[in-house]
């Protein structure tokens, strides 16, 4: 997950284009769904929270209760387990995510608590520099750490929010006091930061046999928006949690869901004709990632076809085919953790292990 965030007084400010982060949108922010959690950090035994890497679903869901508070990392030195802009919600018999590795986060929800109260912001500086010395920071790293209070009418929460529900980038800007959010970078004033937030990454699976069913389940998991569409499939929906269902003709869904620059499209289809339609809609698409499932010696006449149809150079250098990454397993959720790993791969830039049906 790669995460913008720059300050005014921060000698660079990288420019970066805001990456999808990995929680899947249900009610009510899209719908959003957050379990229950125990407001105190101290008194959970299993940190569960911690898997929520967005903190927007978690917001919503606290705003819709009640007044939430935000604790976002601005500043990082000598290393952490957490990237600056890593946040934690707050609210009303809930909390989200992590900020550490359980160094830091029950004394970050006193003074959350604290906030929730006085609604005063607070900056806390955790390892050098600290006035905590018996807070120990195993890692050696320095945090600094803004908890803001966020009321439910708040006007910048609610851009984030629906920027959010319509797959739309935003940019948070906030000193504690003030914020401001919007589609486009924003100049930071003295004492605040921007962080920058991308849509909810999607995962577009097509096929039904075991393979397309473990990489729909795992992606899932990881933090995807899924959907399996399996053309005249069953009219029950697969015993997969989270998963959208699709069932019409592959062009129609295709374009029903929308392929935009933050979903990846996974054909599995054994279909030669199936996996043609979904190639000529993914490849030419803003999707990021197609991978192909099916034999390399095979691959040329494929390829072949997709040149005949007119697809040019630059479509044909997106295709991963074989799909996945060269792990060696060939089990069902082997080749799911392939695909995935290649997917997030594709998505953070690093290349490396991929493997293209045409090289650029």
């Amino acid at each position: 997950m790669d995460i913008a965030i720059r300050a005014r007084n921060s000698p660079t400010e990288p420019e970066a284009k805001p990456q999808g982060l990995n929680i899947r949108f249900l009610e009510p922010c899209r719908g959003v769904k957050v379990a229950p959690m125990t407001f105190d950090v101290k008194d959970a035994a299993w940190p569960m929270h911690g898997l929520a890497e967005d903190a927007r679903p978690a917001l919503a869901q606290a705003l819709s209760r009640g007044p939430a508070a935000l604790a976002t990392i601005v500043a990082l030195g000598g290393g952490g387990p957490r990237p600056v802009g890593a946040q934690m919600v707050f609210g009303d018999r809930l909390i989200s995510g992590f900020l550490s590795g359980g160094c830091i986060e029950a004394d970050v929800e006193v003074h959350a608590r604290a906030c929730l109260e006085d609604g005063v912001p607070r900056r806390l500086v955790y390892g050098e520099g600290s006035p905590w010395p018996d807070i120990r920071l195993l890692c050696g790293a320095r945090i600094e750490i803004l908890v803001e209070r966020i009321a439910p009418d708040d006007a910048a929460a609610r851009t984030l929010l629906d920027l959010a529900a319509a797959r739309l980038p935003a940019f948070w800007v906030s000193d504690g006091a003030r914020r401001i959010c919007a589609e486009e970078p924003q100049v930071p004033w003295p004492g605040a930061f921007e962080r920058a937030y991308g849509p909810v990454p999607r995962l577009v699976v097509i096929g039904g046999d075991p393979t397309a069913l473990a990489i729909a389940g795992l992606a899932t998991q990881s933090g995807h928006e899924t959907f399996l569409l399996r053309p005249k499939g069953p009219v029950a929906p697969p015993p997969l949690p989270g998963v959208a269902y699709r069932r019409e003709p592959l062009e129609e869904a295709l374009a029903a869901i929308g392929l935009d620059a933050w979903t990846s499209v996974a054909v599995c289809g054994h279909d030669l004709e199936q996996d043609h339609t979904a190639l000529m809609a993914a490849l030419p698409s803003p999707a990021p990632y197609v991978g192909l499932l099916g034999a390399r010696r095979r691959l040329p006449e494929r390829l072949a076809r997709l040149k005949a149809a007119g697809l040019g150079e630059r479509d044909l250098t997106k295709l991963r085919a074989p799909i996945g990454l060269d792990l060696g397993g060939k089990a069902p959720f082997e080749v799911a953790v392939a695909v995935i790993g290649e997917v997030m791969a594709t998505r953070h830039g690093q290349p490396a292990l991929e493997r293209r049906a045409v090289e650029a």
